[in-house]
């Protein structure tokens, strides 16, 4: 999956696959997430968030299971 580099200090990278509605997320450690069953207006709605750290951090890690890729 390509990953898409952000600003952010928590985070390095995010993917998306809108056909199995899996994000994936490279942490600034280099370790990598994957999240089932995000939807694609969640997608856009994290990669055009002012802060990503704040919108993962409410949005994605308390909503979603995360898998180790």
């Amino acid at each position: 999956m390509q990953r898409k580099r952000i600003n952010s200090s928590k985070l390095r990278s995010v993917g998306y696959d809108e056909a199995t509605k899996t994000l994936e997320v490279e942490m600034s450690n280099g370790q990598v997430f994957q999240y089932g069953g995000v939807y694609p207006e969640v997608y856009r709605r994290f990669m055009a968030a002012p802060n990503p750290t704040a919108f993962f951090d409410d949005k994605i890690a308390e909503e979603y299971t995360a898998k180790r890729a």
